[in-house]
């Protein structure tokens, strides 16, 4: 990263922290990987409302929709290991299998690159993991 990148990122980051003191002084410490733990899954019937048909009954089925999201945040890398969590249990629950995640996650490693993908691979197999266990 250039040094011009860095001093931007630092700036983005004080402003988000100080955006959240203003907001919520309770949110300055607040970790996404929480909230992976407060909903671990949501329902297919749940997801379906809030990502499938219902409110666009012409498009993509919630399966569809958490594939696309699944291959979203694995271009994102390391940044969205708790969202890539939850997104892969999500899919399990909406009806994609263990292959099609596995396809998804493959088929970014052209636009992410291959670190990302296996970072993503890795993921996705701990909770196929946790699955078996369950």
């Amino acid at each position: 990263m250039s040094e011009g990148f860095t001093k931007l990122f630092a700036q983005m980051l004080a402003s988000g922290q100080e955006m959240a003191r203003a907001f919520n002084p309770a949110l300055e410490k607040w970790d996404p990987r929480a909230f992976e733990k407060l909903i671990p899954t949501m329902s297919s019937d749940m997801m379906e409302m809030w990502f499938g048909r219902t409110f666009n009954r012409e498009g993509l089925d919630a399966k569809t929709r958490l594939l696309l999201t699944i291959g979203a945040l694995t271009v994102q890398g390391a940044m969205a290991e708790p969202q890539l969590r939850l997104a892969v249990r999500h899919a399990r629950q909406a009806g994609a299998t263990q292959r099609e995640i596995a396809e998804t996650i493959w088929q970014m490693s052209m636009f992410g690159g291959l670190p990302a993908m296996q970072k993503a691979l890795e993921l996705a197999q701990s909770v196929f993991a946790e699955e078996d266990d369950a």
